[in-house]
């Protein structure tokens, strides 16, 4: 199929871009890898009367250090994520989940604010961004705002972002010591959508026992699925395997909501979350106990 008609602009500057969402507040949709847009607007299930393509906005494509944390332009490709040595030393956790992102080919295109703005509950993004406490930087014309991930997902396919927001920053910290991290998941085959993944952090304390942790979830539920309630029972103690199956039988049970799909039922969603936790606590526990 072929999309609706609308309006095209290729603004060069983001001074430009914000001035156009101005004007066609509630009207506009932005374009940035396409990769999830173009095929929704092509089968009509998306029909802005106005698209604002900033593919030539350079000034959002950056990876750099700052502090104690890196900050990423919401154009930057996925692809460079993979390769960023930066990143590969601050937030390792993104480095190793990034190749999970669909194809090459797709990661070549596809923008870190494109995914995390579509909010995809299948995308591993936006649980990323969670699971990294990240805060994401939303401008327009009147000036900007820091939304923590934790209050920027709002439900499936939608964000907190106002109508003539773009996110233009997002801002992740380096990962504390004694901390370890795994990510998995499980998917018809590589590049497909996941059935269910997580991705997990453990930080230990200087005797060994889990000081904080963090277990979010993809496709388990309308959004990121963060499992505060199995993350806290890790706390103060020394981790195990008999923890972790305990911990597992909290998410599987009680934090998840999986909706099936034609490829798996809530009840197989569910025997997936709690494998994979069990085995990425293990990793994340392992690299943790490593690193000291």
């Amino acid at each position: 199929m072929k999309p609706a008609p609308f309006e095209y602009y290729v603004p060069d500057s983001i001074e430009h871009a914000l001035d156009l969402m101005s004007q066609h507040a509630g009207e506009a949709k932005i374009l940035a890898g396409g990769q999830s847009l173009v095929p929704a607007m092509n089968f009509r299930i998306v029909q802005p009367s106005v698209l604002i393509d900033l593919n030539r906005v350079e000034q959002l494509s950056y990876i750099r250090e700052e502090g104690d944390a890196i900050h990423v332009g919401s154009m930057t490709r996925e692809r460079h994520l993979e390769f960023d040595t930066s990143l590969a030393k601050r937030i390792p956790l993104l480095t190793e989940a990034t190749p999970f992102i669909a194809h090459p080919q797709i990661r070549n295109r596809g923008t870190i604010g494109g995914s995390i703005v579509n909010a995809d509950p299948a995308a591993e993004l936006p649980v990323l961004m969670l699971a990294l406490d990240a805060r994401l930087k939303a401008r327009n014309v009147a000036g900007e705002r820091w939304v923590d991930a934790q209050g920027f997902f709002a439900g499936m396919f939608t964000t907190a972002l106002e109508p003539d927001e773009i996110l233009v920053e997002i801002e992740i910290p380096f990962l504390s010591p004694r901390t370890g991290w795994s990510f998995m998941e499980v998917a018809p085959r590589a590049g497909d959508y996941a059935l269910m993944g997580v991705a997990a952090l453990v930080t230990l304390d200087e005797s060994g026992k889990c000081k904080s942790a963090k277990l979010v979830y993809l496709n388990a539920g309308d959004g990121p699925v963060d499992a505060k309630e199995a993350a806290k029972s890790l706390e103060g103690k020394t981790l195990n395997d008999v923890l972790f199956e305990s911990t597992a039988e909290i998410v599987s049970e009680k934090e998840i909501n999986p909706f099936g799909n034609i490829h798996t039922s809530p009840e197989f969603q569910r025997h997936l979350a709690k494998v994979l936790t069990k085995k990425a606590l293990k990793q994340a526990a392992q690299r943790a106990g490593e690193s000291q």
